[in-house]
């Protein structure tokens, strides 16, 4: 072998396995960069699971159920009123406990606005005063990271939307609302190694949980939780 041959063979060599390093390595970082930006996305899916959950409980707490369209939730946001409760004096303050209960034995039909009078006068009193406000002065205030237009989607997907359900349900006799939200890994880790994807789904679907996440179920209650919790 001339030595020209021999500086080529050996720049070959050399190459080669610079490229196995490179391969090795890849191979390596793959997942972990993977994971690491799934746990990213995660994130910003889970805050706005977090948001659609708020708004739920909310609309409940007004119209007695749950909804199925978010566009329903964000004109709730936009135009709708919940009651908020306020508390004046303490529980345990037992000289207010014991004047407000001899306030309201005199007379049964003494107003909050007149307890909250007698109040101003010095005389310890505990009670509540139930107030409208508009949802969107309550929910979210003063949250920039919230947007309620980005509220259907899932992040990440080119605007594909939440998936939503929301029923009655007959649970020990008694009429449940129920509701859920869902983001598959599909739609959520789109443009991110499929294969990888792939293979999340199949653990996912080993361990009998869902695909993606949830917030929420339909098929059994428990207390809105979401999977990541």
């Amino acid at each position: 072998m001339n030595k020209a041959v021999k500086i080529i063979v050996e720049v070959l060599l050399a190459a080669a396995a610079v490229g196995l390093v490179y391969l090795l390595y890849s191979s390596i970082m793959e997942p972990v960069n993977f994971n690491k930006e799934k746990d990213a996305r995660q994130v910003v899916a889970v805050q706005r699971l977090k948001d659609i959950r708020d708004l739920e409980v909310a609309f409940k707490s007004v119209t007695g159920h749950y909804t199925a369209d978010v566009d329903s939730l964000k004109q709730f946001y936009e135009t709708g009123k919940m009651q908020v409760v306020m508390q004046i004096g303490s529980q345990d303050d037992s000289v207010a406990v014991a004047n407000t209960a001899a306030v309201r034995k005199k007379n049964r039909k003494i107003t909050n606005e007149e307890l909250l009078a007698l109040s101003k006068t010095g005389m310890p009193l505990v009670f509540s005063i139930t107030t409208p406000i508009a949802v969107k002065d309550t929910l979210f205030n003063g949250r920039e990271d919230f947007v309620i237009d980005s509220l259907k989607y899932i992040p990440f997907s080119g605007k594909e939307e939440v998936i939503m359900d929301a029923i009655v349900k007959k649970v020990s006799g008694v009429d449940v609302p129920l509701f859920e939200a869902k983001m598959p890994w599909k739609s959520l880790l789109k443009g991110m190694d499929n294969q990888l994807r792939i293979n999340l789904d199949a653990d996912c679907e080993t361990q009998n949980r869902y695909k993606g996440l949830q917030v929420g179920s339909v098929s059994a209650p428990n207390n809105n939780a979401g999977n990541w919790e």
